[in-house]
């Protein structure tokens, strides 16, 4: 029987981050008039997995756009944790999903099975992290205002939306054409550099493997070895209708394998299908709007027991309890409009990766694709209507080329976000030196991390220290399609809940009303006396 947290249910829909133990403003701040290049940086203890590390927390002074004479200088943050042991090993720096995500947010328990011979380093995303922040409360508002998020009329708001907030940061001083994946390689340089570097290591995941991608092919000297986990090649931060339709055909081969899910629906994609095509307006008096489901189902997708909440709910949806659905209309909601820093995203994707997408009616669904590929359509249909003003990066960046750097490539099956098969056809053969290892039914990076029965830190511990991967001990993870809080189980938990509320309430209401009646009945008849 699986487990999960109905208090977090909705919050991991898209991510989960732990920190470093400082938010992003308690980096130290380098004086006003410092140079380039130059750093400030402290050292405290840190304790992880009951042991206790130094730390240095620091901040660099780097240009805003290196290609431009006089650019201004902008600060990042940075932090240092030391190995138990000096061996000699090289540092290994890290880099987190995105874009519009935080790099100094690491869970450090990622890193602590390397931290015996290896100092970990994560350099603030410029930005995300550091002096400037790429925020677009004019998209925030709009995709918290917006009915249908994946309609004509959304697309033209939200396009609305982006080239305002562009013209905005612009007319601030900001060079949006700074902020882009070759400046974050080039803040690692600078680091590297400062703290004396020869070599490193590399760990990355999802976003951040194709920053670690392209460093290896412009910095090749500089990589030992490079560990990517949930691999987003070239071209991939378009999702592909196609591709999830596979997905969702796989995941049903593996419900159509499991006797008690049979029992529910004899036919996953089937039921998938009926529900997307007919879906209900309403559960009770709450609304469900169907692109806010489209959209939150598939970044629920992109985790196993997350996907199990999403057939779950689809399951009763289709006989008759759409309950679940309202719950993810709602999650949409109270997620997605604060989901990430939007201005980073758009800089990051839009120019390496803005050449990819076509727009298609298979954006949002069809008769023969049941969901489609919302995200992409959320993310890449309003610059249609509405720019976001930048250049786009040279050819080399935005296509996969050949690399000698030692990489393990580390995937799962189940992936709606990274699916391994992009990773195995469209990366793996420009690694002269990559192995890739697929763990079955797993999904994107967390499953990977954190899955019963899987265990990657031993692999990648040893993949660092010999550049060898022992493949045979990779484990099979079967899908559970079982929950123990379902979305309409928590739907109906909270509307009781409400219910509960609104009773005590009008009770204390009926309570407060009878004694003020009866104390001017005593003071009306104390007078008649």
């Amino acid at each position: 029987m699986g487990t999960f947290n109905p208090r977090t249910a909705i919050v991991v829909v898209f991510v989960v981050l732990s920190g470093c133990g400082r938010a992003r403003d308690e980096y130290p701040t380098p004086p006003i008039d410092a140079r380039a290049e130059t750093i400030v940086m402290t050292s405290e203890l840190l304790e992880i997995g009951g042991d206790r590390f130094t730390a240095d927390y620091g901040a660099i002074t780097v240009p805003e756009n290196r290609s431009k004479a006089g650019s201004r200088l902008i600060h990042l943050p940075f932090l240092r944790i030391r190995a138990l042991h000096k061996t000699g090993a090289e540092p290994i720096f890290g880099f987190s999903g995105g874009p519009g995500q935080s790099n100094i947010a690491w869970d450090l328990g990622k890193a602590r099975a390397f931290l015996d011979e290896h100092d970990f380093v994560a350099v603030g995303y410029r930005g995300v992290d550091g002096s400037v922040l790429l925020d677009c409360p004019e998209v925030t508002n709009v995709l918290k205002e917006t009915v249908n998020p994946l309609s004509e009329e959304a697309m033209v708001a939200v396009g609305a939306a982006w080239r305002a907030s562009a013209e905005r940061l612009r007319n601030a001083g900001i060079d949006l054409d700074g902020y882009t994946i070759p400046e974050c390689i080039e803040d690692q340089e600078s680091v590297c550099k400062a703290l004396g570097c020869r070599r490193i290591d590399l760990l990355s995941e999802s976003y951040g493997t194709r920053v670690a991608y392209l460093y290896g092919l412009t910095h090749p000297e500089r990589i030992f070895r490079s560990v990517m986990i949930g691999v987003n090649p070239p071209g991939h931060f378009v999702w592909d209708p196609a591709t999830v339709d596979a997905g969702l055909r796989h995941y049903a081969d593996l419900w159509a394998k499991d006797s008690l899910q049979l029992r529910k629906s004899a036919d996953l994609n089937a039921t998938m299908r009926n529900v997307l095509t007919a879906m209900p307006r309403h559960w009770l008096f709450f609304p469900i709007d169907p692109g806010k489901v489209k959209v939150t189902a598939f970044a629920l997708l992109f985790q196993r027991k997350t996907a199990a909440l999403v057939f779950d709910a689809f399951v009763a949806a289709e006989h008759g309890d759409p309950s679940g659905l309202a719950l993810m209309s709602l999650a949409y909601d109270h997620v997605v409009p604060s989901l990430m820093v939007w201005g980073d995203l758009a800089s990051k994707a839009v120019s390496v990766d803005g050449g990819c997408y076509h727009a298609s009616p298979s954006d949002t669904g069809s008769t023969d694709l049941p969901l489609g590929a919302p995200m992409t359509r959320l993310l890449w249909g309003p610059l249609r209507y509405g720019g976001w003003s930048m250049d786009p990066l040279p050819e080399e960046y935005c296509k996969a080329r050949i690399s000698d750097v030692p990489t393990l490539l580390v995937s799962g099956s189940v992936d709606f976000s990274t699916p391994d098969i992009i990773a195995t056809r469209e990366l793996l053969p420009f690694l002269r030196n990559g192995k890739q290892v697929v763990i079955r039914e797993c999904g994107h990076v967390n499953d990977l991390w954190y899955t019963p029965g899987v265990n990657l830190r031993p692999m990648l511990a040893s993949f660092y220290r010999t550049g060898v991967v022992e493949v045979a001990n990779v484990p099979y993870i079967p899908m559970d399609f079982d929950v123990s809080w379902s979305f309409p189980a928590i739907a109906r938990a909270a509307l009781g809940l409400f219910v509960c509320a609104i009773a005590l309430f009008s009770y204390g209401i009926l309570v407060l009303f009878r004694r003020t009646r009866r104390g001017r009945r005593k003071e009306q008849a104390a007078k008649v006396v």
